[in-house]
C-alpha cells in the first residue's frame, strides 16, 4: 500500500507515464485523469463546462487556462477520487500547476507527490517512433520495449495494433520541443514546493515500477 496517493506524473513523451500508471490504477485502485478524457465526458454529457470548451474547440481555439482548470476542479470533486488519483498531461505549464495549487483547498484533494519520469533523449525518441496503438481500445505497445504477446494484437481485447502516421521523428522531436518549453519548467515549480521526486524511467519496466512505488511509499 503507497502512502502518496494525489499524484501527477511529469515527464516528457514516451518517458513511460501512461505504462507505469496503468499497472498502478490497477494495483493501487487509484483513478487516471487526463484533461483529454474529461474534455471527451464534460462535452459527451452536456454539461455548461463542457458546452463551453466545445464553443472555443469548434472554433479553431486553445480551451482557456482557466476553463481547464475548472474541468479539473469537478473532476477531482467526484467521489471516485477520495482514494487518490493520477493527472497525467495536466498541468502542462506553470500557471496551470498555480491554478491547480488554487483549487486544492476547494477539493480538498491536495498534491501528495509529483513523479518526474526521467529518460534520455535518445531513449525517448526511439520510444516514440515505435509506439503502436489499437484501433479499438487505444492502449499503447512498442516494437523494441513492450511488444505485444502476438505480434499485431492488442494484449487487452484483442484488437489490431497500428503505427500512427503522426509517431514519425519530425513529430517525436517537435513533442519534445513543445515539452522542454511549456512543460518542463514544472520540474523547478514542484522542486520549490517540496514535490517533486524523480525515478529512471529508462529502467525496463519492472525496476522503474520498483522505484516508482518506492517514492510514493
Amino acid at each position: 500500500m503507497i502512502r502518496k496517493r494525489n499524484l501527477v506524473f511529469l515527464g516528457p513523451p514516451g518517458a513511460g507515464k501512461g505504462t507505469l500508471s496503468e499497472i498502478l490504477i490497477n494495483d493501487e485502485k487509484l483513478v487516471h485523469i487526463s484533461t483529454g478524457d474529461i474534455f471527451r465526458a464534460e462535452i459527451r454529457n452536456g454539461t455548461a463546462l463542457g458546452s463551453e470548451a466545445k464553443a472555443y474547440m469548434d472554433a479553431g481555439k486553445l480551451v482557456p487556462d482557466r476553463l481547464v482548470v475548472d474541468m479539473v476542479a469537478a473532476r477531482l470533486a467526484k467521489e471516485d477520487c477520495a482514494c487518490g488519483f493520477i493527472l497525467d498531461g495536466f498541468p502542462r505549464t506553470v500557471v496551470q500547476a498555480e491554478m491547480l495549487n488554487e483549487i486544492a483547498g476547494k477539493t480538498g484533494r491536495g498534491l501528495d507527490c509529483v513523479v518526474l519520469f526521467d529518460a534520455p533523449r535518445d531513449l525517448l525518441i526511439q520510444r516514440l517512433t515505435a509506439r503502436l496503438t489499437c484501433r479499438n481500445c487505444k492502449a499503447n505497445f512498442n516494437k523494441l520495449f513492450s511488444k505485444p504477446r502476438k505480434e499485431g494484437v492488442c494484449d487487452h481485447c484483442g484488437g489490431e495494433l497500428y503505427q500512427r502516421s503522426d509517431d514519425s521523428l519530425e513529430t517525436a522531436q517537435n513533442r519534445l520541443k513543445v515539452y522542454e518549453e511549456q512543460t518542463a519548467p514544472l520540474i523547478d515549480f514542484y522542486t520549490g514546493n517540496g514535490l517533486l521526486a524523480r525515478i529512471d524511467s529508462s529502467l525496463p519496466k519492472d525496476r522503474a515500477y520498483a522505484a516508482l512505488l518506492a517514492v510514493l511509499s
